[in-house]
C-alpha cells in the first residue's frame, strides 16, 4: 500500500507540529546544537508561515523544507538556502525526494536559479541523499564543529535548479 504524500506552503496552524519535528530531528549528528525552540512565538519569528514547504501523509505533517536567501543582498536573491527535516518515523518514504522535488519547481517558479545548503560530516545518510538529490560538495570547512567529543567537518552542497 503507498501512502499518498501532499506538500504545501507552512501555515500558522503547523507551528506545534514543525517545533516537535525540529526537537526529533535535529541532534547531535545532524546539527552543531539541538534546536529547540523557546515559545510558539519564538519559533514563528523565525519561520513565519511561507517560509518552508511541508509534507506529510493523511493529517500527519512528516517532513518540511525550508527556504530563504542566504543574505540580505539583491545581488543573492537567485539563491535559496535550504534546511530539510524529515521525522524519523518516515524517514525513507519519499518524504524527503518529494520536498526536494517540490522545492525544485517552486525555485524554478520564483526564478531562483541555485540551491544550497550545509550538512554535517557526522551526518552521512544526509549526506548520501542530498547526493543523490542531484547536490555536489562546493566546499567544506574543516573542523568546524566540536561535537560528542570531536570535530567535525561542515559540508557546503549546492545544486542547480532546471531550466536556469
Amino acid at each position: 500500500m503507498s501512502d499518498i504524500i501532499w506538500t504545501r506552503l507552512s501555515q500558522m496552524r503547523d507551528a506545534e507540529a514543525l517545533m516537535e519535528l525540529d526537537k526529533l530531528v535535529w541532534v547531535e549528528n545532524t546539527s552543531p546544537t539541538p534546536i529547540v525552540w523557546k515559545s510558539r512565538e519564538h519559533y514563528l519569528q523565525k519561520c513565519p508561515p511561507g517560509t518552508q514547504l511541508v509534507a506529510g501523509i493523511g493529517d500527519q505533517i512528516c517532513g518540511y523544507v525550508g527556504f530563504d536567501y542566504p543574505t540580505p543582498l539583491e545581488s543573492n536573491r537567485h539563491v535559496y538556502e535550504l534546511n530539510i527535516a524529515v521525522h524519523p518515523d518516515y524517514q525513507g518514504r519519499g518524504i524527503g525526494r518529494t520536498l526536494m522535488e517540490a522545492i525544485k519547481e517552486m525555485a524554478a517558479e520564483r526564478g531562483v536559479r541555485k540551491l544550497c545548503l550545509r550538512v554535517l560530516a557526522s551526518n552521512p545518510g544526509g549526506l548520501a541523499f542530498y547526493k543523490k538529490c542531484g547536490f555536489v560538495e562546493q566546499g567544506r570547512l574543516v573542523e568546524e564543529f566540536w561535537i560528542g567529543g570531536r570535530y567535525v567537518d561542515d559540508i557546503l552542497m549546492w545544486c542547480p535548479v532546471a531550466g536556469h
